[in-house]
């Protein structure tokens, strides 16, 4: 349960805040809530007041304040379509309205479509760790490690033609596969597997697409549990990523690197 409460007005009182054991952010409380947290006792640092929700372009970069909410990312005209899906399929809309894009990071597994989308899409996080100390992640190493700081923002490319895909049990549960994948006009080709596991999985990250389909299958070999066998797996993550690569070879050019 919670047991103290703080609502700092700078970043600096928040990172300090955040420095004392059993101290958690709070942006949208959709996990602090959960029923994970019922038996624990811990203070929470409200972020409301840090003005980090604002979601930006900046060039050929889209700018996401920590503490925006998934819907507020899915209302953004500049936020790719097949990104909109993905944060579609990722949590019903009254979740939606209160998660935030960093909390839903942290707290993702490997069948979070939002998730596998970022990875896919290179994203960059700014993970502040004290008042002195901050760092850019890209999203393989946050996802891999889960380091301690305060993300602030996460930024993704625009420049590059993004496709997802998933199978689940229904069209509102989440997947059992996903795909999703980037490209990029010099022809850099990001996939990234979903719908098993801990974290999604990068499946490809070349020059070009070929050995796309070989590399979807390759990623799932051992991709077994209470939902799908490794093998349904395999298939149907080249026939996923297979249908991305369609799917970008049928829309509109890109804005340059």
């Amino acid at each position: 349960m919670i047991t103290e409460y703080h609502r700092p007005q700078t970043m600096d009182d928040a990172l300090k805040l955040l420095a004392q054991p059993n101290t958690l952010p709070l942006g949208g409380g959709t996990k602090i809530n959960s029923p994970a947290f019922k038996d624990r006792d811990f203070a929470v640092v409200d972020l409301q007041a840090l003005d980090l929700k604002r979601i930006l372009r900046s060039g050929y970069t889209l700018e996401i304040g920590a503490t925006a909410t998934l819907q507020q990312l899915l209302e953004s005209a500049d936020a790719p379509a097949a990104l909109q899906q993905a944060i579609r399929q990722e949590a019903s809309l009254n979740i939606r309205n209160a998660a935030t894009v960093a909390g839903t990071l942290v707290s993702a597994d490997g069948r979070s479509p939002f998730a596998a989308a970022m990875l896919a899409l290179d994203a960059k996080l700014d993970i502040r760790y004290s008042t002195t100390e901050s760092r850019i992640s890209n999203i393989g190493e946050f996802l891999a490690l889960r380091p301690a700081g305060l993300i602030t923002l996460v930024s993704i490319p625009l420049n590059a033609k993004f496709a997802y895909e998933q199978v689940a049990r229904t069209p509102a549960d989440v997947p059992i596969v996903c795909a999703a994948l980037a490209q990029w006009n010099s022809g850099r080709t990001r996939l990234a597997l979903g719908g098993y596991g801990a974290n999604p999985l990068l499946a490809m990250d070349g020059t070009e697409a070929d050995g796309l389909e070989s590399a979807a299958r390759n990623t799932f070999h051992e991709a077994i549990d209470q939902w799908a066998s490794a093998e349904y797996r395999m298939d149907v993550a080249a026939t996923l990523a297979k249908r991305c690569l369609a799917s970008l070879n049928t829309a509109p050019p890109t804005e340059s690197d």
